[in-house]
């Protein structure tokens, strides 16, 4: 749930937010319109920059704000240095322009979407394609497993899928796999890394079958844009899994008894709520899955990235800080409604997505599930921490059926590193620690 590259949270900003993009409304320029606008932020020159939007995308994204957002992102990637390949491609009545954009620390894609009328109706940065080869994970073993493309659901709102299936007759235990924010495709790719794909090929090397899918808000972000106002966690998660776990139900070779949920990030927060909504899952596992309300984690994230920040003015980052308190301030005292506009409170998402988030409480559904539950958590998380740990650690400190573990070195994609986590490591090719895959197994070993 990232808006147009936050320029109060930049926690991963290559995920950029369905609520963000403009549903107004081709023309032969449009390659021509996404350079200049690209121009026009590498040379600062920002009210030139918004002549080229669209109403929507002018109130959302006036001259102030960009600017802000733009010395953000270069504050958290380093400066620009140059714009290098251009690709188009039609969406419904949509042009979607990629302008590859190097800068010191990474390569981005400027993502433009220009509407019928060849106005700027959306605006993303999101991970260059170029030089993003997967290398396997020294725990690969290919001889183990076979992959097979899957479709999940049915109708309008059917998700392309891979299944990540054992070699051998089977019945086979199948964990499926639940995004965190943002519209992610299935194997959560962030940069080089892809955090989902190695926990899926992890798993099948060893015996255990894998879903994972394209989230519904990347397969479908213009029709998503639509229905931006009215979208909750339903929408946006739960009715898909609830898919995925029946398609793994039907599937020759997978054990209809052993079908277990994996969350990461906001798929962790969820974990619950799903375990209630499909009791016939067997067994739950939470990766770095906040307890604090989400209001609460992203003024700690922006204040530890702010610490980070030496682009930035001390004036600036406190004006930031101020707008971003007042908002989580109303979300807090529950000052909104349903009718309240979405660039009022924070990150530009929703009043009924937050009233949804709000009146989920994560620790008091779990204590409710009879399903056994990991939890795991990397200490090195800035984005979820171990004070969120240690939430469902004495939240359900009650239940013997929950285990916990916590790992010194691990970032939020369960990735290794040293000191303090900055966004630019996960542009740093790595994979899930061996320890992680290691360690799911033998808990799903457990769960007969």
């Amino acid at each position: 749930m990232k808006n147009i590259i936050s320029a109060l949270l930049l926690t991963i900003l290559f995920l950029s937010n369905v609520f963000s993009l403009s549903t107004e409304g081709n023309s032969s320029d449009e390659i021509t319109k996404a350079s200049e606008l690209v121009n026009y932020l590498s040379a600062e020159k920002y009210s030139d920059c918004v002549k080229l939007f669209d109403k929507t995308m002018r109130m959302a994204l006036p001259a102030y704000k960009l600017k802000e957002t733009w010395k953000m992102i270069i504050s958290q990637v380093g400066a620009f240095k140059e714009r290098s390949e251009i690709r188009k491609e039609e969406i419904g009545k949509y042009t979607i322009v990629y302008v590859t954009c190097k800068f010191e620390n990474i390569d981005l894609d400027a993502k433009v979407v220009l509407d019928k009328e060849n106005n700027v109706a959306g605006l993303f940065f999101v991970p260059s394609t170029k030089k993003s080869v997967y290398n396997l994970p020294a725990y690969a073993k290919l001889d183990n497993f076979s992959e097979i493309e899957v479709i999940v659901g049915s109708g309008e709102w059917k998700l392309p899928g891979t299944l990540t299936v054992p070699k051998g007759s089977g019945p086979f235990p199948a964990v499926v796999l639940i995004h965190g924010s943002g519209p992610q495709d299935r194997d959560e790719s962030i940069g080089p890394n892809k955090p989902f794909k190695d926990i899926a090929i992890g798993l099948a090397s060893n015996g255990i079958a894998v879903l994972r899918y394209e989230k519904i808000t990347k397969e479908y972000q213009q029709k998503m844009a639509k229905m931006s106002s009215t979208i909750t966690l339903k929408e946006e998660v739960t009715d898909d899994v609830l898919a995925a776990c029946e398609l793994l139900r039907k599937t020759d070779k997978i054990d209809k008894n052993r079908i277990f949920l994996l969350g990461h990030s906001l798929g962790g927060l969820l974990i619950p709520r799903l375990g209630v909504l499909d009791k016939n899952t067997a067994g739950l596992i939470i990766m770095a899955g906040n307890t604090r309300p989400f209001e609460d984690l992203l003024v700690d994230q922006a204040k530890y990235l702010f610490s980070l920040n030496n682009e930035m003015s001390e004036k600036e980052k406190e004006a930031q800080m101020t707008v971003l308190i007042k908002q989580v301030g109303r979300i807090q005292q529950k000052d909104y409604n349903i009718n309240t506009p979405s660039l009022e409170l924070p990150l530009g998402i929703p009043p009924a997505y937050w009233q949804d988030l709000q009146k989920y409480n994560a620790v008091e559904t779990a204590k409710s599930l009879k399903q056994p539950l990991l939890v795991l958590q990397g200490e090195r998380d800035y984005q979820v921490t171990k004070l969120d740990f240690d939430g469902w650690k004495s939240n359900l400190k009650e239940k013997n059926n929950v285990n916990y573990k916590l790992y010194p070195k691990l970032n939020h994609l369960f990735m290794e590193g040293q000191g303090k986590c900055t966004p630019q490591e996960y542009f740093i090719e790595s994979h899930i620690a061996d320890y992680i895959i290691k360690d799911i197994i033998e808990w799903l070993g457990k769960q007969k």
